[in-house]
């Protein structure tokens, strides 16, 4: 029988598929491909080189055993890389390298949190300079992996979470930057990761704050001319969790002493987490060095859950509450909610409560009325993007008018109007408004926030305008 590299790499996952859980072979097995069979050595296309490295380390044994029942006990492991790589350049990187075929690694070994061997290396949590205090990680136990559901909207973010909680600062996922919109899951992934790394490595530091939170600190340090401390303080950290990362916006003084941290704690191999609601690429008033930083390991996006994804997310949170419902309510609720796991969970919950507070019998009818409130309350998120949109269609005209250096009367009142509204509606800074209506600076932004104010006064067609316009965002 002709042996071909797809014939024997099928044999290979059919024997693997058998000894490992179902979600290692789906993230780690399932990507791989076939590439060629020369005399005993068998080439497997990889994505990167961490997943390489993460194969070697966790399944080497398992890949032995498996290539050895296909090809003999001189079976030989090539591993391709095939990184796509998302940084502009055209061509992928591609690289051979032989499996080292470790056969004393075992998975087993690998979980086992690494001990301190160096009986000289004290306690870190001593701050100088402030006083003796045990950093307390700050994390949620109640965000889990295990309610974290898995899906195609989260796949990507939720195994690069996983590797970096078995291997903090190991990976390449470094920093990991975790985006994506309201009510996604940004936080609970990166309180996951915080709970399942003390888990494994008690003896790491581990802190999770908000940006503001940071930002305040920073702030008091300046006034307390206490900055070094700062500085020292969050240098200690073996994984630091930054969450909103995107209030740094505009905030230069923070974006300087955060790049100085972030530097030596890369260089130390300590892990650095971040979440934003928007990609690097879309982030505004970020100084480039910075941004630079956040492109260096693995920007994974959350999307809106999917329809079998809304269904999980619902019946464990019933299961979690020890409250059954029938297959046709949840079904009301996943079909009907589709923007965000907040909303799904606080439509399901509202039910509940409905059901108990009001003693009624939860069925399809009752599920229909809340949910229909629930979504007709529900206030929509309304961006930059969003407002120049609605302003250029209401003036009949398209956004890059609207964005033009035309001096056009009607044309700058449009553009002026989405400035106001920008800073009426969302909570970007003036700086961050005009460099996203034309790339203008922010004294221009407030010169039409004022004008806006004395038209809306004196001129009766620019204050419909404004109504009009108010009804639309407040819609």
């Amino acid at each position: 029988m002709n042996l071909t590299a797809e014939s024997v790499w099928k044999n290979c996952l059919t024997f693997i598929k058998d000894n490992i859980q179902p979600q290692a072979y789906k993230t780690w097995f399932e990507p791989i491909k076939s590439v060629k069979l020369t005399d005993n050595a068998l080439s497997i296309q990889v994505p990167s080189k961490f997943f390489y490295e993460w194969l070697e380390e966790h399944y080497v044994k398992l890949l032995k055993v498996a290539l050895t029942k296909e090809l003999g006990e001189n079976a030989k492991l090539v591993y391709v890389i095939r990184m796509e790589n998302t940084y502009g350049n055209k061509q992928p990187y591609t690289e051979s390298i032989p499996s080292s075929n470790r056969a004393n690694m075992t998975p087993q070994e690998l979980d086992v949190p690494v001990k301190n061997k160096n009986p000289e290396l004290k306690n870190p949590f001593v701050i100088p300079g402030i006083r003796n205090i045990k950093i307390e990680s700050q994390l949620n136990p109640n965000y889990s992996f295990d309610n974290f559901l898995e899906g195609d909207s989260n796949r990507l973010a939720r195994s690069a979470g996983l590797a970096v909680a078995n291997k903090p600062g190991g990976t390449s996922f470094n920093p990991l930057l975790i985006f994506g919109g309201v009510g996604l899951g940004k936080t609970h992934l990166a309180h996951s990761i915080g709970v399942e790394i003390k888990d494994k490595y008690p003896e790491k530091t581990v802190l999770y704050i908000s940006a503001e939170k940071f930002t305040q600190q920073y702030i008091e340090s300046v006034k307390k001319n206490t900055r070094n401390d700062f500085i020292h303080f969050y240098q200690l950290i073996d994984v630091l969790i930054i969450d909103d990362v995107q209030f740094f916006s505009g905030k230069s003084g923070t974006q300087d002493v955060f790049f100085h941290i972030f530097n030596h704690l890369h260089q130390n191999g300590k892990q650095v987490i971040l979440t934003s609601d928007k990609a690097p690429v879309d982030m505004q008033d970020i100084e480039q060095r910075l941004l630079s930083r956040f492109k260096w390991g693995l920007s994974a996006e959350l999307q809106s859950p999917d329809y079998e994804t809304r269904i999980s997310i619902l019946k464990n949170r019933l299961y979690r509450d020890g409250v059954e419902m029938p297959d046709e309510i949840i079904n009301c609720v996943a079909q009907n909610i589709k923007t965000n796991v907040r909303e799904l969970e606080g439509a399901i919950i509202s039910l509940i409560a409905q059901s108990s507070f009001n003693h009624k019998e939860v069925t399809l009818e009752l599920a229909q009325q809340v949910v229909e409130k629930f979504v007709k309350n529900t206030k929509r998120e309304v961006s930059i993007d969003y407002i120049q949109k609605v302003i250029s269609e209401y003036f009949s005209m398209d956004v890059e008018t609207l964005q033009s250096k035309t001096r056009k009367r009607h044309i700058v009142q449009a553009r002026q109007l989405a400035m106001f509204f920008a800073k009426k509606y969302t909570k970007a800074s003036l700086a961050s408004i005009g460099s996203q209506i034309g790339k203008r600076d922010h004294a221009t932004v407030l010169h039409a926030c004022k004008t806006v104010d004395n038209l809306a006064e004196t001129d009766k067609q620019f204050r419909k305008y404004i109504d009009d316009l108010n009804k639309k965002f407040a819609q």
